[in-house]
């Protein structure tokens, strides 16, 4: 597994899974359940999140067997997620409908706020392109990097203000509309390989 790890993989895994989670987007969501709860177990819903992503990376491919779906058909669903995910990053829109939390930590923050359906599906879209090692390594880079802002929420929000945030939210959003596009692209052209005979 180590001879296929590659840094630019990595970086790549890391900066989609980054985008895609939006950490830094949903800060004020976290200072507000912060407010709502008192107190948010930060190493607890960065190690379940990341637990959740990892599972799902392996477990996820063997669900799609099991129901006869392959990882092309999946990965371009996926495309169709992240598309969604990029626009209401974009236009400020809500599509998804997002359920009130009733208790802290594990949920909401790291289901379905960090670890929620898109998350999952970008993991296990992106193993249609890149090797397990370095999507692993992008989740704990992701993890590490949750569990930093989860614990400093209050001062980011402080020392960022809610401009510059929206600013990365509609960045970020635009780097996951080319992935999605990407990603589409990319296992489009796979099927029509596999299944077109010419």
């Amino acid at each position: 597994m180590l001879d296929s790890f590659s840094l630019k993989e990595t970086l790549t895994t890391t900066m989609v899974l980054f985008a895609v989670i939006d950490i830094v987007g949903s800060i004020p969501i976290i200072v507000s359940l912060k407010q709502k709860f008192g107190h948010i177990e930060s190493e607890k819903a960065a190690i379940v999140s990341g637990m959740l992503m990892i599972s799902f990376l392996f477990i996820g491919n063997k669900i799609l067997k099991f129901i006869g779906v392959d990882v092309n058909s999946f990965a371009i669903a996926g495309a169709f997620v992240i598309f969604i995910i990029a626009v209401e990053m974009i236009l400020g829109i809500e599509i998804q409908k997002h359920q009130e939390a009733k208790s802290a930590s594990i949920v909401p923050i790291a289901f379905p706020l960090i670890a929620g359906a898109g998350t999952l599906t970008t993991t296990l879209s992106l193993r249609a392109e890149y090797h397990d090692i370095n999507i692993i390594l992008g989740i704990i880079l992701n993890t590490i990097f949750v569990y930093l802002v989860l614990k400093s929420a209050n001062w980011i929000e402080r020392k960022l203000g809610d401009g510059t945030l929206q600013v990365l939210q509609k960045v970020f959003g635009i780097i996951l509309l080319a992935i999605s596009i990407k990603l589409f692209t990319t296992n489009f052209a796979q099927l029509i390989t596999t299944y077109v005979k010419f």
